[in-house]
């Protein structure tokens, strides 16, 4: 009697007290997140990642009175490249060295800020910058990945750290630099290191817990150890030779998206490790599922089906580029698709259900397939352009591709597709006794064949064919809209919105509007320093916002943008937040007026300089610049105090000076007398600046 008078009094009271007791506050649902126009609560504002605003204060016929609302300055100068998420009046954005900032959205008041104190070492084992594309939102919680290879949540409200996992092997080079994102309580996150050699996989994890789910390889392991899955089996049928040892690559490093009605999941895959596939895979294959969209269940990461846009790459063709879902009317019947404009240059429209084709088209002039073979679903290669082994072929795209990580938007308004443009030719040919390295990148490509010539007419004639555009493409005739030429390839990511308008930052260092039908140009902003991150819109009390991140980073802006003159100069990377009406200003930039040091004399030979390129373009190119001009984002060798001492220089070659910052150590790679050689390849250069050579012109 007693207990059970006691258990019923515990009822009561607790009852009686829960009437007056607040209600807990209704969490923002990734899953409905088209019914929160106002907000942006997931990377692409919904799971189908459109990027469409369905706002519509601000139109073609207002925009012009959009002015700054607020900035905040992210103490960086590096490459941002983060999608705001605004939850509940709150923006959270990822900046350099994967610190979080929480903002009050009205104002831009500062709420909280998270140092993850990543291992900034790891900055070695990244292709192209020290950046990060943003977090993800699930129920009261902030999830980001690290460079180092963490997934971490934390609570949205105070910043506090829920829990941290390790999602990668730290002594191989694996890094993050993607967005998570969320699906049913699980969050998923991939990783990159392609270029440096490992083997790539997605992985989900708890929300609540942090405990992995599941994973998915993307491509298979050593058969001697025996593969993980059915599917692993039948991929490894398309393989040859020992690629395991060189790790295969097919890392997921961006693009994801979800269909709760179809309770699919779909990734984009990246390139093979090496590049070259006459290392990696000898005598053929496709190379399953290098360069695919994988669609898999997501409660257990169950394959479902593939679809490969480049089978056997061998050229950096990812298929990583961003993922559209849409509904699209074509031949008179509605179908479910998925979209893509990757790296090769033909835009894809596949039936999401069943990974058909449904038609395909080349978005930018193409020189290594003519085609793709709607039967087969296969591109119709070149034979030249299949370059291992054989002679080098100057090719459209590049490495860089016909459109890189820069997110595309889709306005279900116009039915156009709105794509970040590059066209970036490249010469693939063969690293002469290619040697797997502990440090270096592993693509089996001869880099010094993409560098810029120093002969005038060759250089002038490669630097007009490089090009960036907006592009709106439509996606049922496979067939340009209208486009937009820039000054530079490398621009930011798009948004859409239904106030008739597409928002893209550029390298000019200018935040633009464009008429969404006709491509006008209706408004700009100056940022400062150049704009690659994508925009987005949010609405609180009634009124419309737009914001980007500035700041001009990633892989063109340290190998070539030293020698792509712009607007954009190396500044304050900020969060840039605009409203109608509003006034406010920029804080003025103050120049630097640092004085550059005596150069040392040159005392090398022409053969020791030559050898001194060749390593140069092998191991320190793609950070510092192409001929050694930096951009900015990294210091300028040809002006470092160590170019006139070779001890100092060699002890941040060789020794390790600078690891913490993330310099790697060559010593495995290079020993005194190509440390030395370097050093002097480097004073050739400041010597004879290259971009002095052709100013004239």
């Amino acid at each position: 009697m007693h207990k059970w008078f006691s258990v019923v009094a515990l009822v009561l009271l607790t009852s009686a007290c829960s009437k007056d007791a607040p209600r807990p506050v209704e969490l923002p649902d990734v899953t409905k997140a088209e019914q929160y126009p106002g907000q942006w609560i997931t990377h692409g504002r919904t799971y189908s990642e459109q990027r469409f605003s369905p706002l519509k204060q601000i139109t073609r016929e207002n925009v012009d009175s959009l002015g700054l609302a607020w900035s905040f300055d992210l103490g960086t100068s590096r490459g941002i490249e983060t999608t705001p998420l605004v939850v509940d009046g709150v923006m959270y954005a990822t900046a350099t060295w994967n610190i979080v900032y929480a903002l009050d959205a009205r104002t831009g008041q500062p709420l909280w800020r998270f140092d993850p104190k990543v291992d900034r070492s790891k900055a070695a084992d990244l292709c192209c910058d020290v950046v990060n594309r943003g977090v993800a939102y699930w129920q009261g919680k902030i999830f980001t990945g690290t460079i180092d290879g963490r997934l971490i949540a934390l609570d949205a409200k105070s910043g506090e750290k829920l829990w941290d996992v390790v999602t990668v092997d730290q002594s191989k080079p694996y890094t993050i630099t993607g967005a998570p994102r969320v699906v049913k309580g699980k969050v998923l996150i991939g990783n990159g290191g392609a270029e440096f050699g490992v083997r790539g996989y997605i992985s989900a994890f708890d929300a609540d817990t942090g405990k992995q789910v599941w994973r998915f390889y993307t491509v298979p392991g050593n058969p001697h150890e025996g593969h993980e899955s059915e599917i692993m089996a039948e991929a490894a049928k398309t393989w040859t030779g020992r690629w395991w040892q060189y790790g295969g690559g097919g890392t997921v490093w961006d693009s994801m998206a979800y269909d709760p009605e179809l309770d699919l999941l779909y990734f984009g895959v990246g390139n093979g490790s090496p590049w070259n596939q006459a290392i990696r895979s000898p005598e053929g294959g496709d190379n399953l599922f290098l360069s695919s969209i994988v669609a898999v269940k997501p409660d257990s990461g169950e394959y479902v089906w593939h679809y490969q846009t480049t089978p056997g790459e061998t050229w950096d063709y990812t298929a990583t580029q961003h993922l559209v879902l849409a509904e699209l009317k074509i031949d008179g019947a509605e179908r479910k698709v998925i979209m893509q404009a990757p790296k090769n240059g033909f835009f894809y429209v596949i039936d999401r259900e069943t990974g058909e084709l449904i038609s395909a088209n080349n978005y930018v002039p193409v020189n290594w397939a003519t085609h793709i073979d709607l039967n087969t679903g296969r591109p119709v290669e070149v034979p030249e352009a299949r370059w291992g082994n054989r002679a080098p072929h100057l090719q459209l795209p590049g490495p860089l591709g016909a459109h890189n990580w820069h997110p595309t938007a889709f306005s279900p308004d116009t039915g156009l597709v709105y794509i970040p443009v590059l066209e970036t030719p490249y010469i693939y040919g063969d690293e002469e006794d290619f040697q797997q390295s502990d440090v270096r990148w592993n693509v089996g490509a001869n880099a010094g064949l993409g560098s810029l010539p120093n002969d005038k007419a060759q250089y002038l004639a490669l630097r007009a064919a490089v090009k960036g555009r907006l592009l709106a493409w439509n996606p049922v005739t496979q067939s340009p809209a209208w486009k937009v030429e820039h000054d530079s390839p490398w621009n930011g990511g798009v948004l859409a919105t239904a106030g008739g308008l597409v928002f893209q930052g550029n390298a000019d260092a200018k935040l633009v509007a464009y008429d969404a039908k006709s491509g006008e140009r209706l408004w700009e902003h100056f940022a400062q320093t150049g704009i690659v991150a994508p925009p987005i819109s949010y609405e609180l009390d009634g009124e419309q916002y737009i914001a980007v991140a500035s700041g001009w980073g990633g892989a063109f802006a340290l190998i070539y943008g030293g020698l792509f003159p712009a607007e954009s100069a190396p500044g304050v990377g900020r969060l840039l937040v605009f409203k109608l009406g509003a006034d406010g200003t920029l804080p003025e930039l103050v120049g630097q007026s640092a004085a550059k040091p005596s150069i040392p004399p040159l005392e090398a030979s022409a053969d020791v300089i030559a050898k001194g390129q060749q390593l140069y373009n092998a191991s320190c190119l793609v950070c510092h610049g192409d001929h050694a001009v930096s951009s900015g984002l990294l210091p300028d060798l040809r002006w470092s105090p160590l170019l006139g001492l070779g001890e100092a220089w060699n002890a941040v070659v060789l020794g390790g000076a600078r690891a913490a910052q993330g310099m790697p150590v060559f010593a495995s790679d290079l020993d005194e007398a190509d440390s030395e050689a370097i050093r002097q390849y480097v004073i050739s250069e400041a010597r004879a600046p290259f971009e002095e050579k052709f100013k004239d012109d």
